[in-house]
């Protein structure tokens, strides 16, 4: 199944419309294929020719986050970051440059690492009495390029 004939079918089964401004920012994500802010996401629209208010924006990015069209992460950077939701439903932790904002989507889970991460959920969910739905990960540091221009300058 296509993403955008799943995200079509997740508008049916919550029995939400697709209106254009929905439209627009899904393809937006869809096409970027990266964190957008909803100002980026905006200034695509507008680039586009769009006519969406940036309320219009929160509005549906909100709606759409519910719905599991798309995922809201925060990098600690004071602003709300999405990305489309992947399919299959692509397990993914974030590596966060806190010099130059990079992020970097780290997916190539070793087994050793997915074994782990499944210990902590199994034992965070007994110790807690808590069932575990979802987690996001961040690691803060510096990237590659920004550790060469320190030491090139």
């Amino acid at each position: 199944m296509k993403i955008g004939e799943r995200w079509k079918r997740a508008f049916e089964l919550s029995r939400k419309r697709i209106t254009p401004s929905r439209k627009a920012i899904v393809e937006v994500l869809e096409e970027q294929r990266k964190h957008l802010s909803a100002e980026e996401i905006y200034s695509c629209l507008r680039e586009k020719h769009k006519k969406v208010g940036i309320a219009t924006v929160y509005r549906n990015l909100e709606l759409l986050s519910q719905m599991g069209i798309v995922h809201r992460v925060n990098f600690g950077d004071g602003k709300e970051h999405y990305e489309i939701a992947r399919i299959p439903a692509l397990h993914h932790h974030h590596l966060v440059c806190t010099v130059c904002g990079r992020v970097i989507d780290y997916q190539d889970f070793r087994k050793e690492e997915h074994e782990f991460m499944e210990g902590l959920g199994r034992v965070l969910e007994t110790k807690y009495d808590f069932l575990i739905q979802s987690h996001q990960l961040y690691f803060y540091g510096i990237c590659k390029d920004c550790r060469l221009k320190e030491v090139g300058e």
